[in-house]
């Protein structure tokens, strides 16, 4: 099926209010190994990132483990992130997804991972890292 990279560190999912600019300290504290993403919605300012990286102000949720889909995945193909969130739903993990243009992400709570890699492995992906 799917090679699932776990990343290396904890992640956080944040939020700041609409109109809120990017953090500048999120960029300084930041490399180019780990994965940033940000959200402008009418409602809100989504982050996601590593947890020693959250900005302050925010309404933070952590700690989170990131998967991230082995890629770049073509974006004409269908399924992906329906391969990997249904087992994860049948073992009612808990997720917070995203996209690339080039892949996928999935983050799920740190005290849940050993659930996650179980559950996906059984559906035949393979998680490493």
């Amino acid at each position: 099926m799917l090679h699932l990279e776990l990343l290396r560190e904890e992640y956080a999912v944040c939020r700041l209010p609409a109109g809120s600019p990017l953090p500048q300290s999120l960029l300084a504290n930041t490399d180019r190994d780990q994965v940033v993403s940000v959200t402008w919605t009418p409602e809100e300012v989504s982050i996601m990132c590593p947890a020693s990286c959250a900005p302050e102000g925010a309404a933070v949720e952590t700690p989170w483990r990131c998967f991230r889909v082995a890629g770049p995945v073509n974006l004409a193909l269908t399924g992906i992130l329906a391969s990997i969130v249904s087992p994860l739903a049948d073992a009612r993990v808990n997720i917070f997804a995203f996209s690339t243009f080039d892949t996928d992400y999935l983050l799920v709570p740190s005290v849940r991972l050993a659930e996650a890699v179980t559950a996906l492995t059984a559906a035949g992906h393979r998680v490493s890292g």
